[in-house]
């Protein structure tokens, strides 16, 4: 039961008189809050002229109140018609209940909560008709989730740190409506840990295609705002990323994902020999040094080159990139190997737009993305594991790049 003080118990009995059903009483309470709020507009209005109504101040004041405007607006207690009133300058701006606001509930907030949660536009309009009993049209939440576009906008053009140690790049697809068609669009993350350890999303970018110029752009993007400096990228195989990455932070080493290139490779592997040749691939990547990498390599190469030229072909093509991880210790190597920490992201994020199979344009599929962003980044509150020496241990091989950016 709600705790009410004295005041509140004799106002509460005050409401309740004459009332003999639940009915009687929202009536009356839905006078009483537009009654209320007619109150709130006339104190507003006060404030707003600098005196009261009918008081002699304002007298020449050069602005008075100038008769009201009925209003209908739409609150808990369903439709009400309240009176606005209005100055003879109009430069009244309510704040209680703003220009052309015609609802007081917290429907909007109600709508943007189960859009952050995954729910499609069909979705939120059945939920709030069949809950709240409220009808809200696919173009009414189109309408409400576009306020967001500012504050996408702000969030991806924000200040960044200017060194993250490691970053992580990864794409998730979406199909979109484009020129009545339905097109695939990769959405790409950058994933970046800071110097605490703790995971942040730089930004999110969406293209029909990646190339060098797009990886460019991207590079520019996060050092236009403060990135000054990247120790590690770990990637797949994105198309022109080097040569980017190369060209705007030329000191950045590159992981190319493992367990992507091993995915790659098993595609040209009969289904009898997949054990064994997975098993062999395992003795190259496993293995303590680079060198003995390099000789377990060449001991594929002669078991399988034959049969299979394409795996070789591919490792000998990427080996610089891919075999970056094994000058650092386990923690290090375990953390950049693979791009797990993006597609981690990319699977919470599946699960959050799982319900929209179709997006009816580029800024769908950002609006439902920066909400699932926003729900996904409250579980980031604590550093990654190991992440005491996994910084200790960057500080060995970044010495004269890390100088004086780690609190002691």
């Amino acid at each position: 039961m709600a705790q009410l003080n004295e005041k509140e118990m004799e106002l509460a009995a005050l409401i309740c008189e004459g009332c003999t059903t639940p009915a009687e009483l929202t009536a009356k309470l839905k006078n009483l809050f537009s009654g209320a709020l007619e109150k709130l507009l006339e104190a507003e209005m006060d404030e707003h002229l600098g005196y009261e109504k009918h008081s002699v101040l304002g007298n020449n004041s050069g602005n008075s109140r100038n008769g009201y405007s009925k209003k209908t607006i739409k609150s808990e207690w369903g439709e009400s018609e309240i009176s606005v009133p209005r100055d003879r300058n109009g430069t009244f701006e309510p704040k209680a209940i703003e220009k052309r606001q015609t609802r007081t509930d917290d429907i909007e907030a109600r709508i943007m909560a189960m859009y952050a949660k995954g729910m499609s536009t069909r979705d939120i309009e059945d939920h709030l008709r069949d809950i709240y009993g409220v009808e809200a049209s696919a173009s009414l939440i189109s309408r409400i989730t576009d306020k967001l576009m500012p504050a996408i906008a702000e969030w991806q053009s924000r200040p960044l740190d200017a060194i993250y140690p490691i970053v992580f790049l990864d794409g998730i697809v979406f199909k979109v409506r484009k020129d009545s068609r339905v097109v695939n669009k990769c959405l790409y993350s950058v994933l970046g840990i800071n110097l605490e350890g703790r995971k942040e999303i730089l930004g999110i970018w969406l293209s029909e295609n990646e190339s060098a110029s797009f990886w460019v752009t991207v590079c520019n993007e996060l050092k236009n705002r403060g990135v000054e400096d990247i120790l590690i990228a770990c990637r797949d195989n994105l198309n022109g990323f080097s040569g980017a990455i190369e060209t705007v932070f030329p000191k950045t080493e590159q992981q190319l994902c493992v367990i992507h290139q091993i995915r790659n490779s098993t595609k040209y592997v009969s289904y009898k020999d997949i054990r064994p040749v997975m098993a062999d691939l395992k003795k190259v990547y496993g293995a303590p040094t680079l060198d003995d990498a390099e000789y377990r390599l060449e001991e594929f190469r002669e078991k399988w080159s034959g049969k299979y030229p394409q795996i070789l072909k591919s490792w000998d093509a990427n080996w610089t990139e891919l075999s970056t991880y094994f000058k650092y210790p386990k923690e290090v190597r375990t953390l950049i190997y693979t791009t797990n920490a993006v597609e981690g992201f990319h699977r919470m994020l599946r699960k959050f737009t799982k319900t929209k199979t179709v997006y009816p344009t580029d800024d769908a599929v950002r609006k439902s993305v920066y909400m699932s962003i926003q729900e996904i980044s409250k579980k980031w509150s604590m550093p990654i594991r190991d992440w005491g020496i996994i910084i200790g241990q960057l500080m060995i091989f970044f010495e004269d790049r890390l100088q004086g950016r780690i609190a002691s």
